[in-house]
């Protein structure tokens, strides 16, 4: 499966442009590169213009999802659609959604763990329903949205759901950007399973985000990664079957004793 990963230079407040910067990059992508799955980054619509997202935020998906189902299906293309502020009943979330070649909705998620160093828990909802897996090409996998990378357990119960390949979409600040790689290599080699990261660039109220999205495979290498502060794209093949193999020559799954792990 060949990936293109977008590590962009979200424009903060303003999801027109950003939708135009999208539409014009996967227009490139297929025609260059041809991929079969491109990820999008974390809030990507708005950025971390949290005291606007009342006015910013989508309104339950109705333009986002119609926008990338419409590239999704014109390129076909599967979409990870990285993370947009989307406004509903009780309020407004960080969510994912996840759209296969034929363009249909297959999976969307709200990101549960909030973010206290950049205020989320003051202008957004943490999610309530837990992860679950969804299918691309035949393909299980998963998707997290950036501090989510911090708790293992989330990112366990997808692996244990099947997921051959997790997604971590994220505006991850440059003064933690040791803990953002330093957490793709733990969460890939426990998980056994392909860790593929899109960050973005760029700066929003004095924050800088760090890049350097990464693919990192099942035995815990670095596949490729993108460059540090600067937007850019990231490719690669992944080999599925390493998966497979990285799981039976090294039985993690089959060596747990999940009844002796206190929660």
């Amino acid at each position: 499966m060949k990936y293109a990963i977008y590590q962009m230079d979200v424009v903060v407040a303003d999801p027109k442009i950003n939708r135009t910067k999208i539409q014009k990059w996967i227009e490139a992508q297929v025609s260059e590169n041809k991929p079969d799955t491109v990820v999008l980054p974390e809030m990507w619509n708005a950025g971390y213009a949290l005291e606007k997202l009342d006015h910013l935020a989508d309104n339950n998906g109705e333009v986002t999802i119609p926008f990338l189902s419409m590239l999704a299906q014109e390129y076909q293309i599967n979409i990870i659609g990285g993370s947009i502020a989307n406004k509903k009943e009780k309020g407004i979330y960080n969510t994912s959604y996840v759209f296969n070649r034929d363009g249909e909705l297959v999976h969307q998620y709200n990101k549960i763990h909030l973010v206290p160093m950049l205020d989320e828990p003051k202008y957004l909802i943490g999610g309530e329903e837990k992860g679950t897996v969804f299918t691309l090409d035949g393909v299980k996998m998963g998707v997290i949205i950036c501090y989510d990378l911090r708790f293992p357990e989330l990112m366990r119960d997808l692996a244990l759901q099947g997921a051959e390949v997790i997604h971590v979409v994220a505006q991850w600040p440059t003064s933690r950007k040791d803990h953002w790689k330093s957490l793709q290599y733990a969460r890939a080699i426990e998980n056994q399973c392909y860790l593929i990261s899109a960050n973005s660039s760029g700066v929003c109220n004095g924050t800088n985000f760090a890049g350097e999205s990464l693919i990192i495979n099942p035995f815990g290498e670095l596949v490729t990664s993108g460059l540090p502060e600067t937007e850019s794209t990231v490719e690669a093949s992944i080999d599925l079957a390493m998966v497979t193999e990285i799981r039976k020559n090294i039985p993690v799954f089959d060596s747990r004793v999940p009844h002796l792990y206190q929660h």
